[in-house]
């Protein structure tokens, strides 16, 4: 996927769908993914909090790596939350229940050596 940017609607995300935020790519950290809108997410009183899995992969094991999963409840760049950080260079599979956000990110904080990302979440 591209980079964050203020697409406006952004990619959604359903229940029982899964979507790449990073698929194989190399980006250059600090760098965060295109922002995805987890779509029946919560919505004030009258909303549900909902879990959603993170994967994230790398080609060839990284040195050192920072890995963000990031949400908010609005769509600027600014407001984007730190939910979880990811610093295993084997990769991980992160579960993240009762968000109350709207949209989800991935960012690659920091990464020495090792080959591509894949984040992908599922919901």
């Amino acid at each position: 996927m591209p980079n964050y940017n203020a697409q406006d609607p952004p990619n959604s995300i359903y229940p029982g769908v899964a979507i790449y935020l990073f698929d194989a790519e190399t980006p250059t950290p600090p760098q965060a993914s295109q922002q995805v809108a987890l779509a029946g997410a919560y919505d004030g009183a009258a909303g549900t909090p909902q879990d959603v899995r993170v994967d994230i992969t790398y080609a060839s094991a990284p040195s050192a790596v920072s890995v963000e999963v990031q949400t908010s409840i609005d769509d600027a760049d600014a407001n984007y939350v730190t939910e979880y950080t990811s610093s295993n260079t084997a990769g991980e599979s992160v579960k993240l229940s009762a968000l109350k956000a709207r949209f989800l990110r991935v960012k690659l904080s920091s990464q020495t050596g090792g080959g591509a990302i894949t984040a992908e979440v599922l919901r």
